[in-house]
């Protein structure tokens, strides 16, 4: 059986792309962080400003995955590209 553990350092790797990718389909698609919060339900910017650079170990739970790639209109699949 393949040994599945990962470094708090791989996680923030991750925690980061997934961020960066958000940030990415957002400003594609010319939303504001502040547009965006509100959409998902919160309503201040704070959420989003500081889990799309991992700011203090902030970081996008599952909910809000599935809420912003409904707002924006993309697969969940996007925030997750190039994730090593």
């Amino acid at each position: 059986m393949k040994d599945c553990s990962i470094s708090n350092e791989q996680m923030e790797e991750v925690y980061k792309t997934i961020g960066q990718n958000v940030k990415r389909v957002r400003t594609s698609k010319n939303i504001s962080q502040l547009a965006l919060s509100l959409a998902i339900g919160h309503k201040s910017v704070g959420t989003i400003a500081v889990a799309e650079i991992y700011h203090k170990n902030k970081h996008f739970n599952i909910e809000h995955l599935v809420k912003i790639a409904n707002v924006l209109e993309v697969d969940i699949c996007e925030f997750f590209k190039d994730i090593k």
